[in-house]
């Protein structure tokens, strides 16, 4: 029997963020994906095994799951350098996304073929794994989230590393002991108020009546949290992310400077780096792009904002709003502004870039080690002779 290994994995519409095992290893790859021949052309193919992995997976997926099987695909890195890159659509859902199962199969791969305790006969990796994942408020309160796990459950995935540094050859096999898929807004709530334990760290958020607004990609949920639950009622998803204003900001940015941006996650770095923010290079002058980027972010924080106002409204008693997700990233100083202005609501941000980004991962991780450690059978005491 193979030990299954626990993964908490966020398939974010920016990038993948995943944990794994006793939290001693984290990955992110950019969520982007391009079909491709299973030969495809290598300049220095005797160098191959000397770059890192994670700039050339090129994989051939099989998985019942999948709608497309034994299709060839590029993905991350070197899926942006192709004319025919995919990002998930606007409108789309995560759920029933082909896009979804290859970045979630690929991450698992991509860790698997690290590990010493799965069985490896020849060049084919026997994997088992424990995930806890989630999905949008709006998909699980349309009750997709039973049939996302049954295509994971059940079923054995393979992933082939193609001509793939360091890893061509391999197969990986992936099974499911179990999967958790939580609701984004929920998983937030815990990663607010308790540590890896579960354990409460912070008291003062425990019996207030908070909003949780995540922002992601394709969609914002606002979690309405009262009485340490999130109240399913009340709490809203909505078709509203930052790619589409990112996109805007990319053809904005071609139609008037010439330049191609290879992915949304390039417009995502030019905003919200520490140095040269929202400048780009443009014939080798640093150029500003200052007029598209703050026109089109500025009227998407202030949809996001309607959207704070009206829920805040049907929840009067509401003590503070924690703004959370790769899209409160991109937004926090638009809405800081607006609020100011505005209403002035009391509204929280978090400023470490990275808590803000990770903290869907985070939180599918303290869920999914508090079951497995619920569900491990106590040893039984040795007897004494």
């Amino acid at each position: 029997m193979t030990k299954s290994r626990v993964a908490a994995i966020d398939v974010g519409n920016d990038s993948i963020k995943a944990i794994f095992g006793e939290l001693e290893y984290e990955l992110n790859i950019p969520n982007i994906i391009a079909r491709d021949t299973e030969d495809r052309p290598v300049i220095g193919i005797e160098e191959l095994d000397s770059k890192n992995p994670l700039d050339g997976i090129h994989i051939k997926v099989h998985s019942p799951a999948l709608k497309e099987n034994n299709a060839v695909y590029r993905v991350g890195n070197l899926a942006t350098k192709t004319n025919n890159a995919t990002e998930l659509d606007p409108g789309s859902s995560k759920s029933e996304e082909d896009q979804t199962l290859i970045m979630l199969f690929t991450t698992l791969a991509m860790d698997a073929v690290k590990q010493d305790s799965f069985p490896r006969a020849k060049n084919v990796i026997d994997a088992s794994y424990t995930l806890g994942t989630g999905l949008p408020l709006r998909e699980v309160k349309e009750g997709k989230d039973a049939g996302y796990r049954s295509r994971l459950v059940g079923n054995v995935h393979q992933v082939e590393f193609l001509v793939t540094p360091k890893y061509q050859g391999l197969k990986v096999n992936i099974k499911f002991n179990e999967v958790k898929v939580y609701p984004e807004g929920f998983a937030a709530y815990i990663n607010l108020v308790m540590d890896n334990n579960l354990k409460i760290i912070n008291k003062d958020l425990i019996d207030k009546r908070i909003l949780i607004q995540d922002i992601g990609g394709l969609s914002t949920d606002i979690a309405v949290i009262k009485n340490r639950n999130v109240d399913d009622d009340k709490a809203q998803g909505f078709n509203l992310g930052v790619s589409e204003s990112l996109e805007s900001i990319r053809e904005e940015i071609r139609i008037k400077h010439g330049v191609e941006l290879d992915s949304r996650r390039d417009v995502v770095e030019i905003i919200t780096r520490k140095n040269d923010r929202n400048h780009i290079m443009v014939k080798g002058s640093r150029t500003s792009v200052h007029d598209i980027t703050d026109r089109i972010l500025l009227d998407l924080a202030k949809k996001q904002y309607r959207l704070l106002r009206n829920v805040w409204q049907r929840n009067s008693q509401t003590e503070i709003c924690y703004f959370v997700g790769g899209g409160s990233h991109v937004l926090k100083d638009y809405l800081k502004t607006l609020n100011n202005n505005l209403d002035g609501y009391n509204i929280e941000f978090f400023e470490d870039d990275k808590e803000s980004i990770w903290m869907m991962a985070n939180a599918y991780y303290k869920l999914i080690m508090d079951f497995v450690r619920k569900t491990e059978k106590p040893k039984e005491p040795i007897k004494a002779n």
